[in-house]
């Protein structure tokens, strides 16, 4: 059975229209607190579970996280509100309060006016496909509000920032500090903006911050993981050793050294991949996504280490990591997840973890990573009629196949339909970049002649 409302990452959408409106962020509060909290379970023990709420910076959550605590006080749950904290954190703390479950309004790195209801279980993952299926159910369901004595309470956890902070900093070697670095962080206006340099500070670090003054509108808005650039201007003209650059829930990560140079999360994998062989001896294997560039695959293998791709979505990469007792895997968008650290994606745990393995090997970034090239990538967005069969054309398929036998496994085609939108996605990689814009550009020609 399809989810009708659940995503990849929770519910997510434009503020005003279904699903985010109050109305439906009430019920889903109400469906939640019956199947995730299990309050009717607790109140034939006569007690009420808790769960914890955490928002980003928008200026919806304040509307949003009033829906959702009225529908689990109308459920029988009470309510711990954690005011503005990164997705991490949300999952950290439900974890370390032993809560019934998590819930973050937020719609990552998303403009403001989207925004997302995202749940974690009582150990701090994400939810599985048939407990969201079951909420879903419950949803279908009438609002039956519990009586006065069962109705939930609400109070506010005041030292939420402060427990997550001491928790970052925990994931740091003890015998290392950060002292004498100059470090630009990015807090992309959201979540982390009063966390993150208190943590790097904390550790030793000369920190500059930028991306620090929420106004409700402002989250992503040219800052942050998803634009980069600013970051890359801040470390230059500060004359900093690296910039940190989190998005607006601050699970995703970017790095910026001081000569300007980018570092995605398919070259942050590599790099804790290669620590982790340099203290643990042996890493059985490692996953990334569909979208992973070739060449992290091929460096990977070229350590002995197994490469095994995830859909895109960091709940695949989690799944598979789970499935095979692996710990480190990640996306080239930032999502970076190291299971012995954190039950899910952490940008400023992730952040550390490459501080430390820059400590361990007194290298740089640069010179850690001079055995991985990138592949160049070309991604062309071929819009589609709704309901076009492009799996079953076989002229796709030929084209597909041509440009595979033009590559002679020097690089890779990917076709993805988009989540979100009538858009098919055309990806090729290859080690020379003529041939993956030469090949993106025809696959995309046939499609669109058999999808329009």
């Amino acid at each position: 059975m399809a989810r009708r409302y659940f995503g990849t990452d929770g519910v997510r959408g434009k503020v005003g229209e279904a699903p985010i409106t109050p109305e439906f962020v009430l019920r889903l509060g109400y469906a939640a607190g019956k199947v995730l909290a299990g309050a009717d379970r607790w109140a034939k023990a006569g007690s009420r579970p808790t769960v914890l709420i955490g928002k980003d910076t928008r200026v919806s959550g304040y509307m949003l996280e009033a829906a959702l605590e009225a529908g689990f006080s109308a459920a029988g749950v009470d309510v711990m509100l954690a005011g503005p904290m990164p997705t991490p954190g949300v999952a950290y703390l439900t974890r370390a309060l032993r809560l019934a479950a998590g819930v973050v309004i937020s719609a990552s790195h998303n403009p403001y006016y989207d925004n997302g209801i995202k749940f974690f279980s009582a150990d701090g993952n994400k939810l599985p496909d048939d407990v969201e299926l079951l909420i879903e159910q419950q949803l279908e369901t009438p609002l039956e509000c519990a009586p006065s004595e069962r109705l939930g309470k609400a109070r506010r956890l005041d030292d939420a920032a402060g427990r997550y902070i001491e928790f970052c900093k925990s994931t740091f070697p003890a015998a290392f500090d950060l002292h004498g670095l100059k470090l630009v962080v990015d807090c992309a206006h959201g979540a982390a903006y009063h966390i993150a340099p208190h943590v790097f500070h904390e550790l030793g670090a000369d920190v500059i911050s930028i991306g620090v003054a929420p106004n409700g509108f402002n989250i992503n808005d040219g800052v942050g993981a998803t634009a980069p650039e600013a970051l890359e201007r801040a470390v230059q003209a500060n004359h900093a050793d690296l910039g940190i650059a989190l998005d607006g829930d601050a699970d995703r990560l970017q790095i910026v050294d001081a000569s300007g140079r980018l570092y995605n999360g398919d070259e942050l994998l590599y790099v804790l991949v290669k620590d982790r062989i340099a203290t643990d001896g042996k890493v059985p294997g490692a996953v990334g996504t569909l979208m992973t560039n070739m060449a992290v695959e091929v460096a990977l293998e070229g350590e002995g280490v197994e490469f095994v791709r995830a859909p895109v979505g960091d709940r695949y990469v989690l799944e598979h990591l789970r499935e095979r007792g692996w710990q480190l895997g990640a996306e080239g968008s930032g999502h970076i997840l190291s299971l012995d650290r954190h039950s899910t994606g952490d940008g400023i745990v992730s952040g550390l973890l490459v501080l430390a393995a820059i400590k361990r090997s007194g290298s740089t970034l640069a010179e850690l990573l001079k055995d991985v090239t990138l592949f160049p990538q070309q991604l062309i967005n071929v819009r589609m009629r709704p309901g076009a069969d492009w799996k079953h054309s076989e002229a796709i398929a030929q084209a597909v196949a041509e440009a595979e036998r033009t590559l002679d496994g020097n690089g890779r085609v990917l076709i993805r339909a988009s989540g979100t939108e009538p858009v098919l996605r055309v990806m090729v990689e290859a080690r020379h970049s003529e041939h993956a814009v030469r090949c993106a550009r025809e696959i995309a020609r046939v499609v669109e002649e058999e999808t329009a």
